[in-house]
């Protein structure tokens, strides 16, 4: 997936403990620690906008996308 999580480099740039972030943000370490994996396939924006608050950082500071000429293929009607 072109898209990927970087939440662990900046909780690492910060100096914090991922136990603490989620405390912080009223996440379970497991669902924080999905986030953190990329293992899931979307995020509520309430949810990235506590982590940006908590962080100091903006969504954009959260995620990366490494270009794939498909992602412009329109999708495929499924029956």
């Amino acid at each position: 997936m072109p898209v990927r999580v970087t939440l662990d480099a900046l909780i690492v740039a910060k100096g914090l403990k991922a136990r603490d972030l989620a405390q912080q943000v009223g996440l379970s370490e497991t669902q924080l620690s999905l986030f953190r994996s990329g293992k899931v396939r979307g995020i509520r924006f309430r949810t990235l906008a506590r982590l940006c608050a908590a962080l100091g950082c903006a969504p954009g500071d959260l995620l990366d996308y490494d270009f794939d000429a498909a992602d412009l293929e329109a999708p495929e009607d499924e029956d």
